[in-house]
């Protein structure tokens, strides 16, 4: 299930969110925004949703928050932008730590 997340995350969508990967939760973080997108099996799917939504695209982030270990990650192919991180990782720590602080304060119980 792939949802936008706006305020802390209840249980029960959690635990959908959850379902695509088994226990891991690709996330699309809006970091201007403050939302994410949360759930399905390809972060692209959650960044169309966002734009959608109204976000832009050098505010969208691609991780995953894996909910047994409560670790995270920084790779996604949507973080792939030449003039902007020249990587699938998210290089800078600041957006980094931006991504991460949002996704746990929607997303952690």
């Amino acid at each position: 299930m792939l949802i936008i997340i706006r305020t802390k995350i209840d249980p029960e969508s959690r635990q959908k969110a959850a379902e695509d990967l088994k226990g891991y939760i690709k996330v699309v973080v809006d970091i201007r925004r403050k939302i994410l997108s949360a759930g399905g099996e390809k972060h692209v799917d959650g960044e169309q949703m966002l734009l959608k939504d109204g976000s832009h695209q050098e505010d969208l982030w691609g991780a995953g928050l894996d909910l047994e270990t409560n670790q995270m990650d920084f790779d996604s192919m949507i973080n792939l932008r030449p003039a902007q991180n020249a990587s699938r990782e998210i290089l800078d720590q600041r957006i980094r730590e931006v991504v991460e602080a949002i996704t746990r304060s929607l997303l952690e119980e």
